[in-house]
């Protein structure tokens, strides 16, 4: 019995470093594209929020159940 989990531990450990290492080059071979890409412009908001939708978040809220 003890031999049986010993074999079944080495051959875990085996086959989990060798995919570990297949994992590590795969990712050193692909280009970086996220360097060339613009950063995304960020939206802007202006104004307040409406009483209409300040009430309309607090009935969403009391309905859901979460106390405000």
């Amino acid at each position: 019995m003890k031999k049986n989990i010993l074999i079944g531990l080495a051959i875990l450990a085996v086959s989990t470093s060798a995919a570990l290492a297949a994992h590590k080059t795969h990712h050193a071979t692909k280009p970086k594209a996220a360097a060339a890409a613009p950063a995304p412009a960020s939206p802007i908001i202006v104004g307040q929020v409406s009483a209409a939708d300040r009430a309309l978040y607090m009935k969403n809220q009391h309905d859901s159940g979460m106390k405000k």
